[in-house]
This record gives C-alpha cells, structure tokens and sequence, in this order.
C-alpha cells in the first residue's frame, strides 16, 4: 500500500483551487484532449457505464467543470446535478449547457439533504480537495441507502518501468501543453504535482471504506492511468 503523499500542495485551500480552476475554465476541455492523448473520452464513456444512469435517477455530478460528464448522463433520463467548487467553471457550463441546473458548491459542504441522490460521481477532482476523508463521508451522506459511489481519477500504473516513465512524463508535459494551450501555466504545474502525490489504488479504496461505503472496488483504465473506483452507501 503507498504512503499518502501530502505534498504539490495538498494544503489545498478551497479558494486557491476555485481561483486556479476560474482561471482555466475556457480551456478546461480542450486542455484535457490534449493532455491525455484523447484517452479522456474512452474513460468519460467508461465512468458513464460504471454509474449506469436511468431515467428519474438522481445523480450528483461533483466537480463537473463544464458539464461534459452530466451532459452524458442527462442524455440517459437522470436527474443530474453538476456541482462544481469554481464559479467560473459554473459559469463556463451554464453557457454550454443552458439546461443542466448547475451549482457551485463545496463537495465538504454539500447544499444536499441527507439521502437525496441515488449516485454520486466525481472526476479528476477528488485529489484536489483539501481533506479526502472529509468529502468521502460528505458524499455518503448525500447518498441514499444503497446508491452508488463513482470516482475516476489519476492512479498509479501499474507496470514498473511504465510507471517510472510516467511519473516522469507528467511533470514535464502538462506545463508545456499548458504554454502551448492555455494562459495558466502555474495551474497545470499544479495539477501534475497533484497527480504523482496521490494514493494508488488500494490506499484510496482504503480511503473509501473509512469514509462508511461498502463493497468498495476499482477498475484500471490504460493501465492504471486512471482508475474508476466505485462503491455502495
């Protein structure tokens, strides 16, 4: 099991983050194609069939950014809610997304009653909370009684070498897209660090049990790039 590594500023004040995500909202998807090669669509339609949304369902997106991810499951008859801690990812969404009743919310204080969804999902935004456990246990109060838990995010690979290779990539490529794509060079320098600290696998399901869910599982996506865990409340 690896050490939860709290560095490349895990002392992830809530309004650092929201500040740095307003500044690359225009860009946000676009960057995100170009930093994954186009992998990023092969593993939004993975995360899509791990939630399995149906009509009337109600879904929590967190971190939703521009909505891409709720547009998919709006599309399947759910009930979707993208939330979102930076109001200008809110407000890139609203304009791409006119129908979709998006939130700017706090995932460590959710706007929610207890139980109100029959899922909740987050991608690429749960390492940059500033307490995990702490938005584990939020969400699962949310959730009602035998809803689901869906979280894609950066893991470790799985393979030696590759993995070496990898953490070795990160750092140095997404700032370089980022002065190629986008005007916040500092936010994706940001992002790699936050990438290589974070838990693998087993320590984030770990992570996951703690915070009260059961039946907790995971998924590698391209070889542990991504993994797409997935647990009941």
């Amino acid at each position: 099991m690896q050490k939860f590594d709290a560095r490349a500023s895990l002392a992830k004040r809530r309004a650092d983050v929201a500040a740095m995500f307003d500044g690359v909202a225009g860009r946000y998807d676009l960057m995100n194609d170009a930093m994954t090669g186009g992998l990023v669509r092969a593993w939004r339609a993975e995360t899509l069939r791990a939630v399995d949304p149906r009509p009337g369902q109600r879904i929590l997106d967190l971190a939703a950014g521009t909505g891409t991810s709720s547009r998919t499951f709006a599309d399947a008859g759910a009930l979707v809610v993208p939330a979102d801690l930076s109001l200008g990812m809110v407000t890139e969404g609203k304009k791409r997304q006119p129908d979709l009743g998006f939130v700017n919310a706090d995932a460590l204080e959710l706007p929610f009653a207890d139980a109100t969804f029959d899922a909740v999902t987050i991608s690429y935004g749960l390492r940059n909370i500033e307490d995990t456990l702490a938005a584990l246990v939020e969400m699962h109060r949310v959730t009602a009684p035998g809803g689901t838990l869906v979280v894609a995010e950066f893991s470790t690979p799985t393979w030696g070498p590759f993995r070496t290779l990898y953490r070795e990539y990160i750092p140095r490529v997404l700032p370089a897209l980022a002065r190629v794509l986008s005007t916040n060079n500092p936010a994706y320098s940001y992002l790699a660090e936050s990438i290589n600290a974070w838990p693998d696998q087993e320590t984030l399901a770990g992570l996951i049990r703690e915070a009260g869910w059961r039946d907790v599982e995971w998924k590698n996506l391209s070889g542990g790039i991504v993994a797409l865990h997935r647990a009941v409340a």
